[in-house]
């Protein structure tokens, strides 16, 4: 159950993200606001790599993981970019929802590039989460 425990607190920080991104974009330029968030989160990646001596090159380095990398450092930062934006613009309240449609996102893009398996399950947690959003974010 250790992935749950990581998942339920990436949740609760993401959820911190929305309110204190929301305080900090108050009166700030939002590009500015995603670049001093971005050098936090790199030094206290970089610190939490050095405290666990975690610097080290992996014996075999497959060029194509590393440019899948690049490629989700590309969508985040696009992400950061859209979202800091979305909260000058309006509540968090109703960026947050609308950010979380993500989880939709993944879900389909899971199944078409990773071919990971289409349940039930699966579907209707889709569907609730599109509903929850469409509830919540518009009116």
């Amino acid at each position: 159950m250790a992935w749950q425990v990581f998942a339920l607190g990436s949740a609760f920080f993401a959820g911190l993200t929305a309110i204190f991104g929301k305080l900090g974009v108050a009166g700030l330029n939002s590009n500015l606001a995603t670049l001093i968030r971005t050098l936090v989160i790199l030094t206290m990646i970089a610190g939490v790599v050095t405290l666990r001596g975690e610097w080290q090159m992996p014996r075999t380095l497959e060029w194509r993981a590393v440019g899948f990398l690049i490629l989700s450092g590309l969508a985040t930062g696009f992400s950061w970019l859209l979202y800091y934006r979305a909260l000058q613009l309006a509540p968090a309240s109703l960026v947050a929802p609308i950010d979380k449609l993500s989880l939709a996102f993944a879900i389909v893009l899971a199944v078409v590039f990773l071919g990971e398996a289409v349940t039930l399950k699966l579907v209707l947690g889709g569907m609730l989460i599109l509903a929850g959003v469409l509830i919540l974010a518009w009116p």
